[in-house]
């Protein structure tokens, strides 16, 4: 299917200056049943994936820290609007390996006067408070058996700061997925384990 064409060879398009070029290794959300694969994506209008460009360096992808931080002033085509036409609120998915699928509503719409559509900087923003809430809930979870302890997430693994948000795909009528690729090496991230961790504070 042409969504996971375009999912797949972000890979090889993405312009990579700062960071790693690992991704994620995220499987693509589709519904459960064949009814509802077909209802939701082979019959609707999936929309192209949004790229995150940036300059200064210039390459595909925005740090979840600094969108965050709303730190956008070197993020392209910041004030775009995003999400028109696409109903109040959209899905965003996250199948992160090892844990249980995960999904949170965001608004489409921006609130501030006047109303419009929320906006590229804005859209960031908002995944990079998904990818967060994510962690601090997977964080306090086991992961799954057979789980690559690679992609663990929490203080002491995988953490916000570590991540770039590339792009988000439109993999079913309203859900998106972002890719996400490693800022820090996951060597680095593995020398955390190693560290002793500090006696809570008095």
């Amino acid at each position: 299917m042409e969504h996971v064409v375009k999912w797949k060879a972000i890979r090889d398009q993405a312009i990579t200056v700062t960071g790693t070029t690992i991704y994620i290794p995220q499987s693509i959300y589709q519904p459960y049943t064949e009814a509802d694969r077909v209802r939701y994506i082979e019959k609707a209008d999936l929309k192209e994936p949004i790229i995150f460009k940036t300059a200064h360096p210039d390459q595909w992808g925005i740090a979840l820290d600094d969108a965050l931080k709303a730190k956008m002033k070197d993020l392209l085509d910041k004030d775009d609007n995003m999400f028109e036409n696409c109903g109040p609120s959209v899905s965003i998915r996250l199948q992160w390996p090892g844990y249980r699928a995960w999904t949170k509503q965001i608004p489409t719409m921006d609130f501030k006067s006047p109303k419009g559509p929320i906006t590229r900087a804005k859209l960031a923003k908002n995944i990079a408070n998904c990818v967060k809430r994510f962690i601090e809930e997977k964080e306090k979870e086991r992961m799954e058996m057979e789980a690559d302890r690679r992609w663990r997430v929490g203080t002491r693994y995988i953490r916000m700061e570590d991540l770039i948000l590339v792009s988000l795909h439109h993999i079913s009528k309203g859900s998106w997925q972002p890719q996400l690729r490693l800022r820090t090496p996951l060597g680095d991230i593995q020398l955390r384990r190693l560290q002793p961790q500090a006696p809570p504070s008095a």
